[in-house]
């Protein structure tokens, strides 16, 4: 799906700070950040990735990134714990720009919640279309 120049992959889901989920096949949750978040970054030049282990909470910041414009926020867009991290972002951290939805992605959780929490995110179609044009315009006013 095409959103004013943004790719968002029609089988993930998102959440409202710019990261995608994609449920595995053994249930884990792959993570990372979306084309629209990675384009208003800019180039990322670090990031600090989640602690393996750590258990996180749905919409709660777990970690952060930097590019040259700003620091920024990576938020856990299920709760329950970070089983996995990409360790090829340390010194590759430009993955990100990249191949935000392949390469780049930033952690795996074993979800804890998985059921309540799905209902929390956004499904592509008309709901994220009028979100990120939402946010496109509240963007363009900074």
């Amino acid at each position: 799906m095409n959103i004013e120049g943004y790719e968002f992959p029609e089988e993930l889901l998102y959440e409202k700070n710019h990261f995608w989920a994609k449920i595995s096949g053994d249930g884990n949750i792959v993570f990372g950040a979306t084309d629209y978040f990675q384009k208003m970054a800019g180039e990322i030049v670090y990031i600090e990735l989640p602690v393996k282990g750590a258990k996180v909470e749905q919409g709660k910041s777990i970690s952060s990134l930097e590019s040259g414009k700003w620091v920024g926020r990576v938020f856990a867009p299920f709760s329950g714990e970070i089983i996995e991290v990409n360790s090829e972002l340390e010194d590759s951290p430009e993955l990100i720009n990249q191949a935000c939805y392949t390469d780049g992605w930033i952690a795996k959780i074993k979800p804890s919640k998985k059921d309540e929490e799905i209902a929390n995110l956004i499904k592509p179609g008309p709901d994220l279309e009028k979100f990120i044009k939402e946010e496109i315009k509240k963007n363009a006013k900074k």
